[in-house]
């Protein structure tokens, strides 16, 4: 703790702490001496001194990282040339957003040298480097390499230097030393000896044996995250006990005395230690394992709780940056759980189950109580699947383990028998694996709980609650009764009554962030897919919530990452009949890598042409663009390759919808050239990009927009000026980034729209606390009710009014807000006129019971512009932008 909150610190506060605990422990020393508490004493004394020791250790390290020529280069935000040392392996960022996939790496390193205007200065400094391109993959820690960036400042609390943003390809000086090249080679090893097995296992071998998660899945990473088994892949005690215990094992059919198994099991798990990289986790349990390794040497009993606390203490004055790390939390906790808790349960359960099962699930419970605190404060969730996930789980841990490091032990030598030996662990894996996604699957299987120190609250609140009902046996009972319950309700009632999906829906526009993912029915369990989204997970999940199991189609657009990238996703457990891509010429190297991954699934590839038409279940698609191979160019990144979309016509027997990729103003005015096809509904290009042709909306007649687009993206899309065009058109805009998936379905005989709401909608202080799914009709007397758009104030053209081109009055009408299972109503409305504006409409809404009210007043013009503010009894500020 000391630690912690020091680190957020200047040098001299951490100086002054650490005088003022050192005089207190003096202090102690001196006032209490020839007392009979002398064990109170000491542990004053003992606590006063290690706390102070930490600080002037935190002091000495914040001092020296903002001290030098490197900190003179980050107060300058200067550029400089400098040779850095590796200090950690290249951890590849995740991009999802935007059109071109580029390999960005953050590289931990150490500045030994630096050009300055005096000369080139040597130094000592730790930094992080923020670089991109694929020549950095393959460094490796030790590796001396020359780069130049700009120097910018760490975060607070980060014990570094700088931060460098670093230009171009590394420069390399000298290579890795022997024992890196060492561990290098054996975790290429691994990685090569797994490639002959199913993608999801090749992925988490290595992660499971080394701690190598460089090319796990997606899905199957959400799923360890949602079943509480991500510690798995984080290398720790765990790794380092079945390491250490294969080499005692050894030693001991060897015959070789207790010293001996000792010096054994210690070098085993440096070696470990130095493959799987010496991260936080590791390096606990390696100063721990080191503990019990001497114990074992010299005979004597072993005490975990001191280990632990020697170790901890060690750890936090040598590397005081690990008391920000939560992986470093997460691995105390859970060793501090195991060590405390578990055997005094173990040993209640042994009297209602076998001794063997009582242990286990007495170590998975305590470990998973302990880390709940530093989970609900990392993530705001709680997962009560995790106790029964780590105990189906555990048993393959070992085997694949074991086996894993053996293959990376072998596969330098003989890689046949190597991959011959890894098929047995990839059985294990996949249990795992198997594990993993169905208990993510459950009802109930992951908690929402507030984050922060409000959640520890709370926490710290209903755990003493909890203890008290399951100590008695009739609140036991009464409570065990309400969570069966609740969990019939859940997976019973709640499929019969649920408003998702809803039935007999025709098209999908799926919330994947900032990217395209859009399902039209194909009959029952099936799907037509028109692009994948950015990432794998949330496209899988909006299939999965959808119930579809079989893709007879797959129209990708064009061949940009937001509309690609999650490819993964649709293929994950269904059937794929073929892949319809974009005629080659656009985008020639995105197509050539679409290309070779389509070949790699062993899948057909079809090329767009204008006129295709097929018809899968209620829908009939028919494509209308691109027009030519000759594609029209435009301004900016990647233009060429959006004009080239591919543009799909989708009828129903109750209206159509028109699905424009992410075609701009220069496609655009083609296709209306050749003529464009009426519908209903517009699937907005470009997510909204301000790159539109007036024209080419108005003439696709639709009255209810989709914009497809992520919360808070860099790229201010949706952009206002193309919302304002659809609110003179009176079409209704639907957003991802605000509703969730929004579904097209048929009421009335006419088509409407179902937005599911977000799980987690943006935070918004004016909003209502819950959320559900709101139907808008976009024909017929309905075409006026105001949108609901997460919670916002939002306004849109009452019945039977609306603003078209050339005219100058806003609206007026009914608006709703949806929340707290209370809607609002218009209470007045009326009209203003803004100075050198036309005029616009205005009205108060309330929402609530007499005497509680809140109050929303709201202001919209003809341009697309509404201002709201809530009010409770009296103003408060809230302004939104284009019902927003």
């Amino acid at each position: 703790m000391t630690a912690l909150v020091l680190l957020g610190c200047s040098a001299a506060t951490g100086a002054v702490a650490a005088g003022l605990m050192a005089m207190g422990a003096l202090a102690v020393a001196v006032l209490t001496r020839g007392r009979e508490a002398t064990g109170r004493r000491n542990a004053a004394i003992a606590i006063l001194g290690c706390a102070a020791a930490v600080a002037g250790s935190v002091a000495f390290r914040v001092h020296a990282v903002g001290m030098g020529p490197v900190a003179e280069l980050v107060g300058r935000n200067a550029s400089a040339t400098a040779e850095v040392v590796v200090t950690d392996d290249p951890r590849e960022t995740s991009r999802r957003g935007g059109p071109f996939p580029r390999e960005s790496f953050v590289v931990p390193a150490r500045v030994e040298s630096v050009g300055t205007g005096a000369g080139r200065v040597a130094l000592r400094a730790p930094v992080v480097l923020f670089v991109s391109g694929a020549g950095w993959r393959s460094l490796l820690p030790s590796q001396r390499v020359e780069v130049r960036g700009r120097f910018g400042r760490a975060g607070p609390g980060e014990l570094l230097a700088a931060v460098v943003l670093v230009r171009g390809a590394p420069r390399v000086l000298s290579g890795p030393s022997w024992e890196q090249r060492a561990a290098g080679a054996l975790r290429s090893g691994l990685r090569e000896a797994a490639d002959v097995l199913p993608p999801a296992q090749r992925g988490l071998l290595p992660g499971l044996v080394v701690g190598d998660v460089s090319r796990m899945d997606e899905q199957v990473r959400a799923d360890f995250k949602a079943a509480g088994l991500s510690h798995l892949l984080a290398v720790s005690g765990a790794n380092l006990a079945v390491v250490a215990g294969a080499a005692v094992a050894l030693a001991r059919l060897a015959g070789l005395p207790l010293a001996a198994r000792a010096v054994l099991a210690m070098a085993a798990m440096v070696a470990f230690a130095v493959v799987a990289r010496p991260s936080p986790s590791v390096l606990r349990a390696l100063l721990m394992g080191g503990v019990a390794a001497l114990a074992l040497g010299t005979g004597r009993s072993r005490d975990g709780v001191a280990a632990l606390s020697a170790t901890v203490l060690g750890l936090v004055f040598f590397v005081p940056g690990l008391a920000r790390s939560y992986g470093f939390a997460l691995s105390v906790s859970a060793t501090a759980g195991i060590l405390v808790l578990a055997p005094g349960w173990r040993d209640r359960l042994s009297a209602r189950m076998p001794r063997w099962l009582a242990e286990a699930t007495a170590v998975a419970a305590a470990a998973q109580v302990a880390v709940t605190p530093v989970l609900v404060l990392m993530s705001g969730q709680l997962s009560p699947v995790a106790i029964p996930a780590n105990l189906l789980a555990g048993p393959a841990v070992a085997p694949a383990t074991l086996i894993g490091f053996a293959v990376a032990l072998i596969a330098p030598l003989h890689m046949g028998f190597a991959q011959l030996l890894v098929r047995p662990a990839g059985l294990a894996t996949g249990w795992i694996i198997e594990v993993a996604g169905h208990t993510a699957a459950l009802p109930l299987g992951v908690i929402p709980w507030p984050g922060g120190v409000t959640g520890l609250l709370l926490l710290a609140g209903a755990v003493p609650l909890a203890v008290l009902v399951l100590r008695h046996r009739r609140p036991r009972l009464i409570a065990l009764a309400a969570l069966g319950g609740l969990f019939l309700a859940v997976t019973v009632a709640a499929p019969i009554v649920a408003r998702w999906p809803p039935h007999g829906w025709l098209l999908v526009a799926c919330d994947v962030g900032q990217g395209d993912a859009l399902l039209v029915a194909a009959g029952p369990g099936r799907a037509v897919v028109v692009d994948a989204g950015p990432d794998p997970v949330p496209v899988d999940r909006c299939l999965r919530s959808m119930g579809v199991g079989e893709v007879p189609l797959v129209v990708l657009t064009h061949p940009h990452l937001d509309h690609v990238g999650g490819l993964d996703g649709v293929f994950r457990g269904r059937a794929v009949g073929a892949v319809m891509v974009t005629p080659h010429g656009a985008g020639e190297r995105e197509g050539v890598r679409l290309s070779a991954d389509l070949a790699r699934r062993h899948v057909t590839e079809w090329a767009a042409r204008p006129g295709a038409s097929w018809r899968f279940g209620p829908s009939e698609l028919t494509v209308i663009g691109p027009a030519t191979e000759d594609f029209p160019s435009g301004a900016g990144e990647g233009a060429t390759v959006n004009n080239a979309s591919v543009v799909v016509h989708v009828r129903w027997a109750a209206g159509a919808a028109l699905l424009s990729g992410d075609i701009e103003t220069e496609a655009q005015a083609e296709l209306l050239r050749r003529g464009l096809p009426p519908a209903e509904i517009l699937k907005v290009p470009h997510h909204g990009s301000g790159r539109y042709d007036p024209a080419f909306l108005a003439a696709s007649g639709a009255r209810a927009a989709l914009i497809s687009v992520g919360a808070d993206n860099g790229y201010g899309h949706p952009a206002p000026s193309t919302l304002a065009a659809l609110h003179r058109l009176g079409v209704r805009a639907y957003r991802t980034d605000l509703s969730g998936d929004l579904a097209v379905v048929v009421r009335d005989g006419a088509l409407a729209v179902v937005a599911r709401g977000r799980a987690a909608p943006p935070a918004d202080a004016s909003g209502p606390s819950t959320w559900t799914a709101r139907t808008a009709r976009t024909g017929g007397a309905g075409a006026g009710q105001a949108p609901v758009l997460a919670g916002r104030c939002a306004t849109a053209p009452g019945p039977g009014r609306s603003n078209r081109p050339g005219r100058s009055s806003g609206s007026s009408g009914t608006s709703e807000l949806s929340g707290s299972g209370r809607s609002s109503r218009l209470v007045r409305s009326g009209r203003s006129n803004r100075p050198g504006r036309s005029s616009g409409s205005s009205g108060l809404v309330r929402s609530g019971r007499p005497g509680r009210e809140v109050w929303f007043s709201f202001r919209s013009w003809p341009d697309g512009e509404t201002r709201c503010s809530r009010r409770r009894r009296r103003p408060t500020g809230c302004s939104a932008r284009n019902g927003t």
